[in-house]
């Protein structure tokens, strides 16, 4: 069976003191002075989005009514190791209003689920809390 696009997001950078990040369907236009940390920073902002549709999606298949919108704070760092650098993350998830076994389980689905949790996946540190 052929893949079905669900959605494709393209965005042009531009670096430099003048650069920039613009997506071709105008949803994001920040400038971008610096390209680090700029690209974490993104990252942590897509990752985090992506995280959190997950979950939503998640409590829906499980029928499990979210009181209000989940959040998440995530941290991308830049680390250096054995003469190069990789990433490190830390997704710290809050679901208000929801029994704490209940936010773990739908948190660790989500990560399931989610399609930047599958591509890092074993190829970063990942830490992932229930705030």
């Amino acid at each position: 069976m052929a893949d079905k696009i669900l959605f494709s997001g393209t965005t042009h950078v531009k670096g430099g003191p003048d650069g920039y990040a613009r997506s071709t369907t105008d949803i994001l236009d920040l400038a971008l002075p610096q390209s680090h940390p700029a690209a974490e920073n993104l990252f942590a902002a897509a990752w985090s989005a992506c995280f959190i549709s997950a979950l939503e999606l998640v409590a829906g298949q499980r029928k499990v009514k979210l009181p209000t919108s989940p959040e998440a704070d995530t941290t991308i760092d830049v680390v250096s190791r054995d003469g190069g650098f990789v990433l490190r993350a830390r997704l710290d998830i809050s679901v208000p209003g929801i029994e704490r076994d209940v936010a773990r389980e739908l948190v660790d689905a989500a990560h399931k689920v989610c399609p930047y949790s599958k591509a890092v996946e074993g190829n970063i540190d990942i830490e992932l809390n229930l705030a």
